[in-house]
This record gives structure tokens, C-alpha cells and sequence, in this order.
């Protein structure tokens, strides 16, 4: 069964683009913090996650994110829907203050499965993305896992080895009569360590690297994972 994951993570690495991509060596840097809650005894909940992004440790601003939705857990099913939307300010690298401001709509599904120690995730999300006065959709797929390293099942007390690999994908590459874009977007494959506070409480801290078209980029990230 280790094997059958190890090959199935392996999978979602299979996509590797070899043109003139540039090594940006700016480390930066994403602060994260994901939540999720359910009503009452319902299948239905929210979730949502705020980030701050820089280009390097905080100061020059990369995007700020705000980003909710309403989920429904189908009855006898681990799988997890949601409905939401995001609010995305970009900036760009260096001394310049222009921000561009993005909105988003997107539906998710999360689909766990759990063997022994080892936690697998697999996330589908459609993007409609409104960028200025242009319209533009995006498909991702996220694999994560994570593996409970001292047999505490991701509960308080353990440390766990994160992982995931994430594709994205451009629904169309005529975005406007002047700007033509290529189906691939990005990837992002990151490696973290994280441990359990408390049952419903979680931290991260790791590495991720970005690679698109033009370049590749990593990005220290530290996260916060709060159910509640």
C-alpha cells in the first residue's frame, strides 16, 4: 500500500516543462491560515483561509488573499463541496505600488482516504476568475499528504510530514484580442513539517516551489489549519 501511494504522488509530478524557465532566486515568503467549521450537527459548514504573500519576507507585497465558501458534506460520504469566493490584491515585484484586483468564484471538491498512517487528499477546484474587465476560468487539481510520523493520527500530539503537488490549468488561452495564454499555468510542489497543538488545531512550515512558464520560484510557507 506504501508503494501504491508513493507511485500515485509520484503521478502528479509527471507534468515537467523544459523551456527557457528562469530560476528567480528571491526567496519569498506565504503566511497562511485555513478554517473550517459545520452547523451544529448539520452537513453543511464554512470554510475560508486568509494569506499574505511576499516576494521576500513581508514587506514587498506579492497578493493578499480573502477566501470563503459554504460547504455540504453528503450524507455517508467523506467527501467534502463548496461553493465560494475570493478576493485577490497582486502586486508586483520590486519598488512599484500598482496592485492589480482579482474576483473570484470556484467550486470544490475534497476527496479523503485514509491508509494506516497515511492521510491522502485529492482536490478538484473550477476557478471563474474576473481580473480587471477580463473573464477567464481555471481547473486545479491538488493532491496532499500527509503522514503521521509518531502515531498520533493527526490528532494533538503529532507530527506529520505534509506534502502535496498542485497542477493548474487555464480553461481558455484566448483570455482578450491582445493577451494569449498557454493551457498550463503553474505548479506548486511543496514539502512541510507540521505538528497537531491540540486536536482541532494544526501548524506548518515548509517549502514550496512555483513553477510557471517563464520561471520557477520557492516560497517559504508557514500555515495554520483551525477547525472549529
Amino acid at each position: 500500500m506504501t508503494r501504491k501511494l508513493l507511485i500515485l504522488f509520484a503521478c502528479s509530478l509527471a507534468y515537467v516543462h523544459v523551456s527557457a524557465q528562469q530560476y528567480n532566486d528571491g526567496l519569498g515568503a506565504w503566511y497562511m491560515y485555513f478554517w473550517n467549521t459545520t452547523l451544529g450537527e448539520s452537513n453543511f459548514g464554512f470554510q475560508g483561509d486568509l494569506q499574505y504573500r511576499s516576494f521576500d519576507y513581508g514587506e514587498d507585497l506579492e497578493q493578499i488573499m480573502l477566501r470563503g465558501g459554504f460547504t455540504w458534506n453528503p450524507a455517508g460520504n467523506k467527501a467534502k463541496l463548496t461553493l465560494g469566493y475570493a478576493n485577490i490584491t497582486t502586486g508586483v515585484e520590486g519598488e512599484s505600488t500598482r496592485t492589480v484586483v482579482e474576483s473570484r468564484i470556484y467550486q470544490e471538491a475534497l476527496l479523503p482516504q485514509r491508509f494506516g498512517r497515511f492521510f491522502l487528499t485529492h482536490r478538484f477546484r473550477y476557478e471563474q476568475r474576473f481580473v480587471n474587465d477580463d473573464f477567464r476560468t481555471r481547473y486545479r487539481y491538488n493532491l496532499f499528504l500527509n503522514v503521521d510520523l509518531n502515531g498520533k493520527e493527526l490528532k494533538e500530539g503529532c507530527v506529520y510530514l505534509a506534502l502535496y503537488n498542485e497542477l493548474f490549468v487555464n480553461g481558455q488561452r484566448n483570455v482578450d484580442a491582445e493577451l494569449t495564454v498557454e493551457y498550463f499555468d503553474r505548479n506548486r510542489l511543496y514539502g512541510a513539517v507540521g505538528y497537531s497543538l491540540k486536536d482541532n488545531l494544526r501548524f506548518q512550515f515548509g517549502v514550496m516551489r512555483q513553477t510557471s512558464m517563464s520561471q520557477f520560484k520557492d516560497q517559504i510557507q508557514v500555515s495554520a489549519h483551525h477547525k472549529f
